[in-house]
């Protein structure tokens, strides 16, 4: 094997090729590339449905139907504009450019509009094998490299039909886009299940609580009834001001939106600033108190502890359950958009990083609850689907993580 056929091939292969790679352009691999067609959006007429740049999910690069539309076009003379197996589109203009789409069966009859491109791959090449391909930095390169240009970005078809890629014969070209087409199946499964799981959360979060104005849920578990009581936070919380420097038994952490606190990270950590750190005092917190920023309330800087003793920035407001409250229920009852914006109208200061809002003022604030041993079946409920979604969110993560890595190594 030849120093020039040796890096031409990829890190990882299939057992039983040894051949060296070889390079190809877009255009020698598929027909002619084609622009897209020219038509106005319109309501979803059922069958025909309408690719634009947006309906490209950034990150699964599938086609996102949340919002589908039609052309509004006469489609009886736009045949040309229908997707067939095998085609890959590349959006050509604006922050948009690059992305690309690979049309599966499965989205129905879909017409792509103007600003994309369409590749449709000749005989012996697999259309997988080549859309992976976009998925790699070499491919970001090239689109970063091609596109500049003064005012909007872009790259049209022939600059498109450039683009220079490594290819085996196609039966490896074969197993290698069965391989990601698997994953990427997988990854989509546990996708709509994390998303499923949000959803219903989300839902369950409207029926399982009070809506403004009312005392009683729309759901409840059985055996309990009667109006839920209308209180101050005070009889759920009671506040928690112990402040000393860090310590092993309770390491400084951070407070991360949509996380709570967790490990300190480089883009969190700012202990470099302290001149004195072995006598800085730290809010020192436990396992199910109740913390907020007054400054990022709206972003979500609020919310339980889940894990455990910890010292924090003395900036944040913590609050230790009462023995009538239930930490997971209070941390889904108190996180609700209603009752942050409730929270709001009691900041203080008119500089954004000063505002406040005082502990005592925050405890007065009024809530409504049920008896402690119904939060405690509520907060069960949302801590185990809580769990659940963060269960196929690590997997999701993984997956991703799998499919990044062979990505790089198994393409040249």
């Amino acid at each position: 094997m030849t120093e020039q056929t040796a890096s031409k091939v990829p890190q990882i292969r299939f057992k039983g090729f040894e051949e060296g790679w070889e390079e190809k352009t877009l255009g020698d691999l598929c027909e002619p590339l084609s622009y897209g067609l020219n038509a106005a959006a319109m309501k979803f007429d059922g069958a025909n449905k309408y690719l634009r740049i947006t309906d490209i999910d950034d990150e699964t690069r599938t086609f996102r139907q949340s919002d589908i539309t039609s052309p509004n076009k006469d489609l009886s003379t736009s045949a040309n504009y229908v997707l067939e197996p095998g085609d890959i589109v590349f959006a050509r203009t604006g922050a948009s450019v690059g992305k690309t789409y690979l049309y599966r069966k499965e989205d129905g009859r879909v017409f792509f509009a103007g600003f994309l491109i369409r590749a449709r791959t000749k005989a012996n090449v697999d259309e997988e094998f080549i859309f992976q391909n976009t998925l790699l930095s070499k491919y970001r390169a090239f689109v970063k490299l091609t596109s500049q240009r003064s005012g909007q970005p872009g790259i049209n078809a022939q600059e498109y039909s450039f683009y220079s890629l490594n290819c085996p014969y196609p039966e490896e070209q074969t197993l290698i886009g069965g391989y990601f087409r698997e994953l990427d199946s997988l990854i989509g499964l546990h996708q709509r299940k994390h998303d499923k799981l949000v959803t219903l959360k989300k839902a369950m979060l409207q029926k399982m609580f009070p809506q403004a104005g009312a005392t009683t849920p729309e759901i409840r578990f059985k055996g309990f009834s009667g109006k839920w009581k209308v209180e101050p936070v005070s009889s759920l919380l009671t506040e928690r001001n112990i402040q000393a420097p860090k310590s092993d038994q309770y390491p400084l952490m951070a407070f991360i939106a949509g996380q709570g606190v967790a490990p300190k990270g480089k883009r969190y950590n700012r202990e470099f600033l302290v001149s004195d750190e072995a006598n800085k005092k730290y809010k020192q917190t436990e396992l199910g108190d109740f913390i907020y920023s007054s400054n990022n309330l709206e972003t979500g800087s609020i919310g339980i502890n889940k894990f455990g003793s910890a010292s924090i920035s003395p900036v944040y407001s913590i609050f230790s359950p009462t023995q009538d409250g239930d930490p997971d229920f209070i941390g889904h009852l108190l996180c609700q958009k209603t009752f942050v914006s409730e929270m709001v109208k009691w900041r203080q200061g008119v500089v954004y990083g000063q505002w406040r809002i005082h502990e005592s003022d925050f405890l007065r604030i009024e809530t409504t609850f049920p008896f402690v041993d119904e939060q405690k079946k509520i907060g069960t409920y949302f801590r185990t689907l809580d769990e659940l979604i963060s269960q196929h969110a690590t997997q999701l993560q993984k997956l991703q993580q799998i499919k990044s890595a062979c990505l790089e190594r198994m393409f040249v």
